[in-house]
């Protein structure tokens, strides 16, 4: 008898353990396709996000390198060693941006200014102009013990859209315009709202300042455009007007150049250049350590922070959805192993009359390969019906959680890491886990899963094997023996 008949006559006799072992088989597949379903997901989930953020590489001054080699031309002299930048040349800014997987770029100068014909925004314990009490404030370049009194902080650029306040959010234009590229050589300025308000100025009108270290440089220039804030400030801002955020005044970077001095004509101090991927930023450092750059006194630093910390708890997904995929199979051959083993074993005795009456053994277990097979074409069809909505909900469930861990291990980091954080302006390490964290939380709030025809002919592959195994292994314990042996000891 044709042993295929003998299979189908079997599992329609035995109704109840042919679907148990269905049940058994379809949870199984169902969580082997959630997994594989999620590991799709996350993986086409980080490759957008890779596309989208990119990353970012920063051209600026070797800090380090800079104190290394004044310590050592100071080491006869008296005195600590004093830290003098050196500016960036459009030049050499320009020829790396010419490379390849630049998609854009941005330059950024600070300076330091005085009002001349309005009122900053004062700070609660700050000083006024005419104090004497100050602190160096940023752009001005002074050696040792040069102090400079300043009201604002002037922040030059190519562009303000892609100034960091402003990228990230944290900035944004509420009338008027903001800096452009054709803005070079333009006296122009884009001022804080509660400054603006402060002083009854809109866009169209002037206002005058003096650069912080050399009083007779001034500069008249036109609001073009008047920005919001939302950052609070750095607890120094308290103490320095300059340091509060209302008093951030934003102008082309050869306006800033202008208050620093002849010598910063044609500079910047760093240059930021944004990445088409962030896969490619190591191929981008190469290639740019190749230009005419002196890297012996600059540096490029990659900044894919917001990328990794976007695809952090993807990656953490996915590896969970894998051990999920291992350890089912695993669990699930060795279950269905034992539920067949058991299941033959009641049949000793249809298999030694089966041999007995000259049946193949090979036919025999292709009998119960056949069954369990059939069971398994059926459970794996059943789990592409239930395996996606089950794994969008475990998927997504999963990344809430990553995401929110990973958002509270940073938060914990920066907490208990070293002091002196807020003197940093933008609002300090709070708030720059804040922001780390808005962009990541908008773009991977939810994985977009969905089963796909490779992840049903994986999942039949796997399903196939695990049937196999789990019928093959207990058939050839009971298939070694003689059928003779077989009927003599059937009780």
């Amino acid at each position: 008898m044709n042993f295929l008949k003998r299979a189908f006559w079997s599992m329609k006799a035995k109704k109840g353990k042919t679907l148990l072992q269905l049940v058994i088989f379809t949870v199984i597949c169902v969580f082997v396709l959630s997994g594989l379903t999620i590991q799709s997901a996350a993986k086409a989930s980080s490759e957008l996000a890779r596309q989208e953020l990119g990353g970012s590489v920063t051209l600026q001054v070797d800090r380090e390198a800079a104190m290394e080699k004044q310590q050592s031309e100071q080491s006869e002299s008296d005195g600590p060693p004093q830290f003098t930048s050196t500016p960036i040349s459009l030049d050499n800014a320009e020829s790396i941006a010419a490379l390849d997987h630049v998609m854009s770029y941005n330059y950024s100068v600070s300076a330091s200014a005085n009002a001349e014909d309005f009122d900053i925004i004062e700070s609660s314990t700050s000083t006024d102009s005419s104090d004497t009490e100050s602190e160096q404030a940023p752009g001005s370049d002074q050696g040792r013990g040069g102090i400079v009194q300043a009201d604002l902080t002037v922040n030059g650029t190519l562009t303000s859209d892609e100034a960091e306040s402003f990228s990230d959010g944290e900035a944004e234009i509420v009338d008027g315009r903001g800096i452009e590229e054709s803005d070079a050589d333009s006296n122009v300025a884009v001022i804080e709202q509660t400054l603006a308000e402060e002083n009854d100025l809109a866009v169209g009108d002037t206002i005058n300042i003096s650069s912080a270290s050399d009083e007779d440089t001034t500069q008249e220039l036109e609001i073009v455009g008047i920005y919001e804030t939302s950052s609070a400030g750095s607890d120094q801002a308290m103490n320095f007007s300059f340091l509060n955020p209302y008093n951030t005044i934003y102008v082309p970077y050869t306006a800033a150049n202008t208050l620093k001095g002849e010598d910063y004509t044609d500079t910047i101090e760093s240059v930021t250049y944004q990445m088409d991927d962030a896969e490619n930023i190591d191929a981008f450092i190469a290639a740019a350590e190749k230009t005419d750059v002196d890297f012996d006194v600059y540096q490029l630093d990659a900044n894919d922070d917001l990328y990794q910390q976007m695809v952090g708890p993807i990656e953490n997904v996915a590896s969970f959805a894998k051990n999920i995929v291992y350890l089912v199979t695993i669990a699930g051959a060795i279950i269905l192993a034992l539920i067949v083993m058991l299941s033959i074993r009641e049949r000793k005795y249809e298999m030694g009359v089966l041999m007995a009456i000259g049946e193949k053994k090979w036919k025999l277990a292709g009998q119960f390969i056949t069954e369990i097979v059939v069971i398994a074409i059926v459970a794996v069809g059943l789990s592409s019906i239930f395996g996606n909505p089950i794994a969008n909900v475990l998927g997504n469930q999963l990344l809430d959680q990553q995401t929110t861990a990973s958002a509270e291990t940073a938060t914990t980091s920066l907490q208990q890491g070293p002091r002196g954080g807020g003197m940093m302006s933008g609002g300090g390490p709070g708030q720059a886990v804040s922001d780390a964290f808005s962009q990541p939380s908008e773009a991977i709030s939810s994985l977009n899963i969905n089963v796909t025809w490779e992840n049903i002919l994986i999942l039949g592959g796997i399903g196939l094997a695990v049937a196999i195994i789990a019928a093959l292994i207990p058939s050839i314990s009971i298939l070694r023996l003689q059928p003779k042996n077989i009927l003599t000891k059937q009780e």
